[in-house]
């Protein structure tokens, strides 16, 4: 009761300073007996109290002159000893959230007993030896469904469980929905309707697919020629069928007619053309090809995509040559082609064929 008293007496008049000299008063009076008030609430407490008290006050003291932030961060072995401690206190009394409120300062009560809740739960937490479900499956298996998710749209899970069973991954229709899921990659009926684009077009066929463009370059003098161009999708392989300042419909034809013995004489037959809709391209230009069982394929009004090797070798050719050569005329230009191409065929990596080159050369082994 003398403690509660002198605590009161203390912590009052705070407030009442600001207000009236009564007050100001008030305030030096309780200054004065607060610690007699102290003593005599001391003399009649055990030893022991005493001492766990002190300890108590001392360890929150310890804290604050080391601790450098502000509010003080308190480390796991710090609030063991507090919650031990506190523990300890109220033991020794009766009213035990009012006893601890009057030592604690540092810290709210209710913090130390959340300490000493979680204290608890770790001592009951039991640690699993070993991990439960399914094991986890391996990177190889992980990139191998993705793949086989990507490049067959029409297949399920059950597909998918199926074919990676085949070749020794046994892994559940679960765990290859949750690898999907968390890949981005939709279920199958989602997949399947985007199956019929160009893209899974061009990747099924592409061996058996040849396509032509035009392209133009600019002389030193300001002069267009144009530039007709074949290129096997499959094998990356380009064939230069001319070039000329004036690309009518029977030069091109008679270009074509001249190349074509050229391009069906490959090891995989050409069953497809693709280009665009240009003008030049006339019906004697589509004949030379359907009279060997070609099947002429034209792609829509102004829709690059649809005829994405040539448009990409065109920026290749621009790209590693003629951005750095000037070209002075048209003999000049076929010289330049040439040496390009043969350079495009033979030697140059392609990263949509595994870094071959179009046409295959035996790699020389390193001394």
């Amino acid at each position: 009761m003398l403690r509660t008293w002198s605590v009161f007496a203390f912590g009052l008049p705070l407030g009442m300073i600001r207000a009236t000299p009564t007050g100001m008063l008030f305030f030096l009076l309780a200054q004065a007996f607060s610690p007699l008030l102290d003593l005599i609430w001391l003399r009649h407490r055990a030893e022991q109290d005493k001492d766990v008290e002190i300890l108590l006050l001392r360890q929150q003291l310890r804290i604050l002159q080391r601790a450098k932030p502000h509010p003080p961060r308190i480390s796991r072995w710090q609030k063991l000893t507090l919650v031990v401690l506190a523990r300890k206190l109220i033991g020794l009394t009766t009213n035990a959230r009012t006893r601890l409120s009057q030592v604690v300062f540092l810290f709210k009560p209710d913090t130390v007993l959340k300490w000493h809740r979680e204290l608890v739960r770790r001592k009951w937490t039991v640690k699993q030896k070993a991990p439960r479900g399914r094991p986890r499956i391996s990177p190889e298996a992980k990139l191998l469904l993705l793949r086989l998710a990507k490049e067959n749209p029409r297949w399920g899970y059950g597909k998918l469980e199926g074919e990676l069973g085949k070749l020794g991954y046994d892994i559940g229709r679960s765990t290859i929905k949750d690898v999907l899921k968390r890949h981005h990659v939709p279920p199958a009926p989602e997949r399947s309707k985007h199956g019929n684009s160009w893209r899974t077009f061009l990747t099924h066929y592409n061996d058996e697919i040849i396509a032509c463009d035009f392209f133009t370059v600019e002389t030193a003098w300001l002069k267009t020629l144009y530039v007709l161009f074949f290129i096997e999708l499959g094998s990356r392989r380009v064939h230069i069928a001319g070039c000329t300042s004036k690309p009518t419909s029977a030069w091109v034809t008679q270009q074509t007619r001249q190349l074509s013995w050229k391009i069906q004489d490959g090891n995989v037959p050409i069953r497809f053309l693709i280009h665009d809709r240009d003008t030049k391209f006339v019906a004697a230009f589509d004949t030379v090809f359907t009279s060997g069982n070609i099947k002429i394929i034209r792609t829509p009004v102004r829709a690059p995509n649809p005829n994405a090797f040539a448009e990409r070798w065109v920026r290749s050719v621009r790209g590693e040559c003629f951005d750095r050569v000037l070209i002075l005329g048209e003999g000049h230009l076929r010289r330049v082609l040439s040496v390009y191409v043969d350079y495009y065929n033979h030697a140059r990596p392609h990263q949509g064929i595994n870094q071959q080159s179009a046409i295959g050369l035996e790699k020389t082994p390193r001394a």
